[in-house]
């Protein structure tokens, strides 16, 4: 029976569809009411005046907050704009949309489609002031309803954060006790094993290489299942970085490490990781720690560093053994982006970022080795009045990690031993009878002795075989005046590569590299404290004309050979005035012979004299009439595109020396003829 004036006979020629929704998966089991009164809508649709309603429930368990993943309400908007739909139900305003800016648009598409919108207290028309109005103020409070539980429970929340008080739940290794009181985990193995997952980064400078670590001495991590029980996973990236990502193993309650933002249309929210300044509560020492406050924050920090982002190259990376030692710390001078490292043709610093990113060719390419060289001469004068403490620190990592390894093993052993015990207690307590039992309990017997035996074989193995690397006297008396004998002692690959790294990097912050001129590199050091060196550091170049100080050095050569000076004392004089040849950090006498030569400069008087025949051109008079290089003729010659046959008697080749021959050698070099026949 219809019991509101707005109904029409048109409304009642269309669909009645109710909307049933529930917030969360949790709700649907534990809200059943709420369920019930929603499909008991369909006696409502009744007394309107449709004997049958079409429910749509395909959104049960998701949020109004959002239009993401509500496969029904898609359907539902789909329809009313097709004008299928007569009259819209749901058991209030909040089971279709939580949000005003989904609400007032469902509204103005109801309007538009003529379709009513009822609830349990009444039937409204979109299209009309008062009903708008009153579905509007519907809306809001919603919306208002959501923001004010919401407040509610964060508040509580955040209170019991700023104490450190919140139970949040502990990482592997912690344990809180039924006051709540936390403590560290009973189990000695687990403790140790987190300290040495701390341990072997804070060694390896990275993830990966810890992994590997523990890949190779088989060594495995606790992690809590859903139950919170210990179990023991093989190393992961993932495992070992939410061990030492996690602030409580530095004894700090954190709350707040994460920001959510909206999506696009204003709905889910997604997670972006905040930076420790704008953690909301980060109360320290709440927790026993495993690690102290400052090395949490070293690692952070090198994580960061190792972090490959390409979108903004600003990382340093953690040191690596390729040759360029300052790999990760060199940036480009012309557009500032982190220089890359290519091996092939030599090691070469190489910024290729904007030919990535937009196309354009590469900004520069630049020698390693004058650069790196320059870097280490400057590292070396700095750290000659450094003081480096070895013995306490470097020298004895190695005999720290034998230890560390040995102890993990033999806790290994001690767990897998009480394990065999419990399995073979449990088997001999079975009974004999029950054969599907007792046959599972000692597969089980079985598989814990077996487990055991390989521990202790393993044990066994590294006890021998693991060298022992406790520092000799004599060295560590040798390297206590480490500073000024280090550059002895690099030299002498006391070091590797990765250690180099380290050590420059300790005192180095970045170095910014621009090529000045062909044959320069403009260096700019920036210390670790923000001073700053910077000098031209010369590079090889390809031939004696990409030289900055070319024409200078020419002049010097030639006066010096007119006044009848070696070859070798001109090359003596123009180093030490500072020139150099193109491939060598130092003039040489056979560079000065060519360039005497070039300029038919004679010791004696026989001495590479031009050829000459009458009639005929050399290919040295072919190329100075046409202002050409020789080797561009000679290179014709060689691939058959200039066909001359040599003349034996002058033991070269010879052109004849006519209008012809010049008026073709033109045409072949303005591309015009193929090939030239002499």
């Amino acid at each position: 029976m219809n019991t509101s004036d707005l109904i029409q006979p048109r409304h009642l020629q269309r669909r009645a569809v109710i909307y049933v929704r529930q917030s969360s998966p949790q709700q649907i089991v534990s809200n059943q009411e709420s369920l019930r009164l929603q499909y008991a809508l369909k006696q409502r649709t009744a007394e309107l005046g449709w004997p049958e309603a079409e429910i749509v429930d395909q959104d049960l368990g998701h949020t109004a907050a959002t239009t993401d993943g509500r496969a029904g309400f898609q359907e539902l908007v789909t329809r009313i704009a097709l004008g299928e739909v007569g009259i819209l139900l749901a058991y209030d305003a909040t089971r279709l949309a939580r949000n005003c800016t989904h609400w007032y648009q469902l509204l103005d598409l109801c309007g538009r489609a003529d379709c009513l919108i009822a609830d349990r207290d009444g039937v409204y028309d979109p299209a009309s002031i008062n009903g708008r109005l009153l579905l509007g103020l519907k809306g809001q409070i919603s919306e208002l309803e959501l923001h004010t539980i919401r407040a509610r429970l964060t508040a509580g929340i955040l209170n019991k954060a700023q104490r450190g008080d919140l139970a949040l739940r502990l990482p592997t290794g912690l344990t809180r006790l039924e006051n709540g009181q936390v403590t560290l985990h009973a189990d000695r193995e687990v403790q140790d094993r987190v300290r040495l997952v701390f341990a072997t980064l804070l060694e390896k400078k990275s993830l990966a290489q810890s992994v590997r670590y523990f890949d190779q001495h088989d060594l495995q991590v606790p992690r809590q299942d859903d139950a919170g029980d210990i179990v023991w996973r093989r190393a992961t990236v993932s495992n070992l970085g939410a061990i030492v990502k996690n602030p409580a193993y530095a004894g700090a309650f954190a709350y707040g490490q994460s920001r959510a933002t909206p999506t696009k249309n204003g709905g889910k929210s997604q997670q972006i990781k905040l930076p420790i300044d704008q953690w909301r509560v980060c109360v320290k020492d709440k927790y026993p720690a495993y690690v102290s406050w400052e090395t949490f924050l070293r690692i952070r920090q090198m994580l960061q560093d190792n972090h490959s982002e390409y979108d903004r190259n600003k990382t340093r990376g953690v040191p690596r053994d390729g040759r360029a030692l300052l790999h990760g710390i060199a940036y480009c001078g012309e557009c500032g982006h982190k220089l890359l490292v290519q091996y092939k043709g030599g090691v070469q610093y190489l910024c290729n970022f904007l030919r990535q990113q937009q196309g354009e060719p590469v900004c520069q390419r630049l020698p390693a080795d004058p650069l790196d060289t320059q870097a280490v001469r400057w590292f070396f004068e700095a750290l000659s009045v450094a003081e480096i403490d070895l013995e306490a620190s470097t020298l004895t990592d190695a005999e720290r990690q034998r230890d560390r390894l040995l102890a993990a093993r033999q806790q290994e052993v001690e767990r897998l031993r009480y394990q065999a015990r419990l399995s073979e207690r449990q088997y001999q307590h079975s009974d004999p009878e029950n054969r599907l039992v007792t046959a599972e309990l000692e597969r089980r017997w079985e598989e814990s002795l077996r487990e055991l035996q390989a521990a202790e074989e393993r044990l066994t193995d590294e006890t021998r075989n693991v060298p022992c690397w406790a520092i000799p006297a004599d060295l560590l008396e040798s390297l206590r005046d480490v500073g000024p004998r280090l550059p002895e002692l690099w030299e002498q690959r006391l070091f590797s590569t990765a250690q180099k790294k380290s050590l420059l990097r300790s005192l180095i912050d970045k170095v910014v590299l621009r090529r000045a001129a062909p044959d320069r590199v403009h260096l700019r050091l920036v210390w670790r404290g923000g001073a700053i060196t910077e000098t031209d550091v010369p590079v090889t170049v390809g031939s004696l004309a990409r030289l900055s100080n070319a024409d200078e050095m020419q002049a010097d050569l030639l006066r010096l050979a007119r006044e009848g000076q070696s070859d070798e004392q001109i090359a003596a004089w123009l180093t030490a005035h500072g020139y150099r040849a193109p491939r060598h950090d130092r003039v040489l006498p056979s560079t000065v012979q060519t360039i005497r030569l070039r300029h038919n400069l004679l010791r004696r008087a026989h001495q590479s004299h031009p050829r000459r025949a009458p009639g005929y051109l050399t290919v040295s008079q072919l190329a100075d009439k046409f202002n050409i290089p020789r080797h561009w003729i000679y290179d014709r010659i060689h691939n058959g595109t200039i066909r001359v046959a040599k003349d034996a008697s002058k033991n070269g080749y010879l052109f004849p020396d006519n209008p012809e021959l010049l008026r073709e050698f033109r045409q072949l070099l303005d591309g015009k003829i193929p090939n030239l026949a002499c």
